[in-house]
């Protein structure tokens, strides 16, 4: 058959667009375009500029597999030299002449075999296939807090940090000790009249070393062979097959280990009893996403630092009012409660195959067979789609694995084998109910905790098996779960 002229559209130019991008160019895609609603590539790390932003997967690693960054300046990447990266990426490879910025879709709709986009700005554009690659937190969560329009200071989320208000010298309050509060803690320590923490439920912290490389470590790492050395692939990868057997078996010699590393960073790090208490989890390590942080117990032990856990009742014009009366003065109160991790696409309007709505797909939880496709949405694929990967793990590695699959279903559609592939219903429900009973015998479910992972009713939403698992899925698609005939599979 001849080799179809195929339009690609994706939507999102952060780190999984620009993956997608990269790859389609390479593989002799031209009628391609990204969307990006902001002005900016970056996704997250455009979005995110908080004080003390950083990934907490090591640096060397939050690359991309084919353009690995010498320059990082200390073990664990800040947020801006990312975005930098990002940038420079995009450059490089010439994706800034297929993104389209400040376009928001609005609507996809399958008809007469393509996808017809809408655009919030009036723009149309029709697609033979069609990448979500929107990200999973983006839509930042402010929490329900009586009061909060009265507060006379300034009061912003972690994603919108307002970097017009000085700090120096002011009173600020942090709710939310995930990893974002965390961070931010940890960054402005001492440099504040006053800074309290907020604490609903206490984290348990791993220590990491974050240093800086020297100037003349950095020039090594231009030498490819050196920086595959520092890097060492293979003890990170073994690493991170630990940390996911550890999800899945809480007797696991990881589990122990990461466990005991907990315990004794918070005993050894704390030094007053009492606070040492208020700090101490009373779920299983793991259960949440796990916290990685060279000096959070110093931070929140600065003589201006103060851990506040008796519960907030309301937000006053003069600041907190918490559940024992007491009423803390604030200038600031940042909220850093994270994101609906549940969004992905949505608020989209996305109706497939006569006329299947997402939303009624997703209406008891968001679902993807292999977290890549669904079932009468024909052609549309996602990266880091419901159920992936997410954790304390390189997304960008994850997100390479996911287009290696991807480019297969693609190539079945461009080769004119397959005009229209999606998995089969029963494909998915066989899929989804294999993860959720997997899901209920992981650290998340069994734990004794609440996280994000966990959607309405309970159920962990992420992959529930270990890593290896992962890349063997994505190695190649079985043919027979999108309804392919033996005979075209055996063609693969």
């Amino acid at each position: 058959m001849a080799e179809q002229d195929l339009r690609v559209v994706v939507l999102g130019a952060g780190m999984a667009g620009i993956l997608a991008g990269i790859k389609l160019l390479e593989r002799g895609y031209r009628d391609i375009n990204i969307y990006e609603k902001a002005d900016r590539v970056g996704g997250t790390w455009r979005e995110n500029t908080y004080p003390g932003l950083t990934c907490d997967v090591p640096s060397h690693h939050y690359t991309y597999s084919f353009e690995r960054n010498p320059d990082w300046t200390r073990h664990l990447p800040p947020g801006a030299e990312i975005q930098g990266y990002f940038e420079r990426t995009t450059e490089k490879y010439g994706l800034n002449e297929v993104i389209r910025f400040n376009e928001e879709a609005s609507s996809a709709e399958w008809r007469d075999g393509r996808w017809h986009l809408g655009f919030h700005s009036g723009r149309e554009d029709v697609a033979d296939v069609l990448i979500a690659a929107t990200g999973v937190l983006h839509k930042p969560r402010f929490p329900d807090i009586k009061g909060a329009d009265s507060f006379e200071g300034h009061l912003f989320h972690s994603a919108r940090w307002d970097h017009s208000v000085p700090l120096e010298g002011k009173r600020i309050g942090v709710i939310g000790n995930g990893s974002t509060g965390v961070q931010i803690i940890s960054a402005l320590a001492g440099k504040v009249a006053k800074l309290e923490h907020y604490q609903r439920t206490a984290q348990w912290i791993m220590p990491v070393e974050n240093g800086y490389f020297s100037e003349e470590e950095r020039a090594a790492f231009r030498d490819p062979a050196v920086l595959e050395e520092v890097m060492d692939v293979k003890g990170y990868m073994e690493a991170v097959e630990q940390y996911t057997q550890a999800i899945t078996d809480s007797d696991s010699p990881g589990s122990q280990h990461m466990a005991a590393a907990c315990l004794q960073n918070l005993e050894e790090s704390v030094t007053d009893p009492e606070l040492r208490e208020r700090l101490r989890p009373d779920h299983a390590p793991l259960c949440k996403r796990l916290i990685f942080s060279p000096d959070y117990y110093q931070a929140i032990q600065h003589p201006d630092s103060e851990l506040v856990d008796s519960g907030i009742e309301c937000i006053e014009p003069e600041g907190i009012r918490t559940r024992d009366g007491q009423l803390h003065e604030l200038d600031i109160i940042v909220f850093a409660t994270g994101f609906h991790p549940d969004c992905f696409m949505r608020p989209m309007a996305i109706s497939g195959r006569n006329g299947a709505s997402l939303d009624k797909l997703w209406q008891e939880r968001p679902l993807a067979y292999l977290a890549v496709s669904m079932p009468d949405f024909p052609n549309l694929f996602m990266l880091n789609g419901p159920s992936g990967p997410v954790g304390n793990f390189s997304l960008i590695d994850i997100a390479e694995n996911q287009w290696g699959y991807i480019e297969q279903l693609m190539e079945r559609i461009r080769s004119g084998e397959c005009p229209e592939i999606a998995p089969t219903m029963q494909a998915m429900q066989d899929y989804e109910a294999a993860r959720v009973e997997a899901a209920k015998q992981t650290v998340w479910f069994k734990g004794g905790c609440n996280s994000w992972y966990l959607d309405k009713d309970g159920i962990p939403s992420s992959w529930p098996w270990n890593y290896q698992r992962f890349v063997q899925e994505m190695a190649a698609p079985k043919w027979e779960a999108f309804g392919l005939s033996a005979a075209v599979a055996a063609n693969t």
